[in-house]
């Protein structure tokens, strides 16, 4: 995530194309960057709704109705890219009349709602000049989905929910899974992209390498630190952190160390890496040198 003093303006409402509406979520923090940006995608009389906000914030409550008054609109279905709050909180203040669509988290005590219908992978959802087709992208969350907007006067444009940010670089629950997803989206070659947190995003392709290159980078540094040195019992996550993040401060650390772990989670999953028998935090190389 980036710095709040290093972010960019985002103003409450924002005519984004003859399609998109954002309403920002009103909700500044370290994790949400300006806010939770979600989105009134069509033209006419129904709207799909993106993402509904954290439900806390009556000056959201307050710009959408603004926003669907002045368009004379109404909300025909909202879909949901995620479970983490900042995304479906705002679901409580939604009214019955319309339909809501979320990814589903099977058997899993972090699922939000009953009221959701699932969504599949490339399911499609379509309101008056747009189409939005649903991709499954886990990682950030496994039941993260991304939306493409098919429409004649704007093609190839990307809704990415938490999976790639305006600003900064995000976060994730497996790092194996994201970057399969960062590559999926990769493939699309999506020439704009409308993130939930930060500004709208320009040249995606070259935002997407710049993740991958990120990820790639602090790689090999775990792996150089493996082939470089040896150590009884395997380094665990915080040894690599006081040797790759030497000017992070030491508050951060444990912050760092997750990271980490995500990392050698992956490494475990490709095979390059493996724990140390004996130890319950130790990790080696697959194939010492």
């Amino acid at each position: 995530m980036s710095s709040a003093t290093s972010l960019s303006f985002i103003p409450v409402l924002s005519r984004l194309s003859p399609l998109v509406i954002r309403v920002l979520g009103c909700n500044p923090g370290t994790m949400t960057l300006q806010g939770t940006n979600t989105y009134l995608v069509g033209h006419g009389p129904q709207r799909i709704l993106i993402d509904t906000g954290d439900g806390q914030k009556p000056e959201y409550n307050q710009a959408l109705s603004k926003i669907l008054r002045e368009e004379r609109a109404g909300i025909h279905s909202i879909i949901l890219t995620h479970w983490h709050l900042d995304h479906v909180g705002g679901l409580a203040n939604a009214g019955d009349s319309c339909r809501v669509f979320k990814f589903p988290r099977v058997g899993d005590s972090l699922e939000v709602t009953s009221r959701a219908s699932p969504i599949t992978d490339r399911q499609t959802f379509a309101v008056e000049g747009a189409t939005l087709t649903a991709w499954h992208t886990p990682g950030h969350t496994v039941d993260h989905v991304v939306l493409h907007l098919q429409a004649r006067v704007e093609e190839n444009a990307l809704f990415s929910g938490d999976c790639i940010l305006g600003e900064g670089t995000g976060v994730f629950e497996d790092l194996y899974e994201y970057m399969n997803s960062l590559s999926r989206i990769a493939k699309q070659k999506p020439a704009l992209i409308y993130p939930a947190h930060g500004a709208v995003i320009p040249d995606p392709v070259h935002k997407i390498q710049y993740y991958i290159q990120h990820r790639k980078e602090r790689e090999e540094q775990i792996l150089a630190v493996l082939a470089d040195e040896n150590q009884v019992g395997g380094f665990t996550p915080l040894d690599f952190v006081k040797r790759i993040y030497k000017t992070t401060p030491e508050k951060l650390h444990d912050a760092a160390a997750k990271n980490v772990s995500q990392h050698l989670s992956k490494l475990v999953k490709e095979g390059r890496v493996r724990k140390v028998t004996d130890s319950a935090n130790g990790f080696e190389l697959a194939q010492p040198h």
